[in-house]
């Protein structure tokens, strides 16, 4: 009975600490993609329900750069990168409350429709993005001059 009772200990504290680095492995709250042609494609159907999606891709330099992309009430969809000038240092990002992106960092909160408008401080810094034939398209020039937030260099 003992050995038993050890081993289910044993077996609970395996899964206490691979369940977080199984969920990392797996890709998290990150979606990977590749550029095509110097550009990030991403299907608006699978972006304009409100919610943010995170996406994570590598920089010409290597770095893997973390964005995240949100549909505001505004209807306008937005991108920016998963940092800030003040807070990248931490490498926390935003987590979406309500209809605002929250620095996990300093806990500012931000309006879905300032993103993009609104840089600098701890405001998630912009990314260019236009629409066309049903894909946000983001430039790869945008994503490798905002690299310098990123310190991840492997996917």
């Amino acid at each position: 009975m003992r050995k038993l009772i050890l081993l289910t200990v044993a077996i609970a504290i395996l899964i206490f600490f691979a369940a977080p680095s199984a969920f990392s492995f797996f890709g998290g709250k990150f979606k990977k993609i590749e550029p095509e042609n110097g550009k990030l494609r991403i299907p608006l159907e699978e972006i304009n329900d409100g919610k943010a999606h995170y996406f994570k891709t590598k920089s010409a330099d290597g770095t893997i750069v973390s964005f995240f992309t949100i549909k505001s009430k505004d209807g306008v969809i937005r991108a920016a990168i998963d940092a800030c000038d003040v807070c990248y240092r931490a490498g926390k990002g935003y987590v979406q409350k309500g209809d605002n992106m929250v620095c996990e960092n300093c806990g500012m909160k931000f309006p879905s429709n300032k993103i993009n408008d609104v840089k600098g401080g701890c405001n998630p810094a912009p990314l260019e993005r236009v629409i066309k034939d049903e894909y946000l398209v983001i430039w790869m020039t945008d994503i490798n001059k905002n690299s310098w937030y990123c310190k991840h260099k492997d996917l």
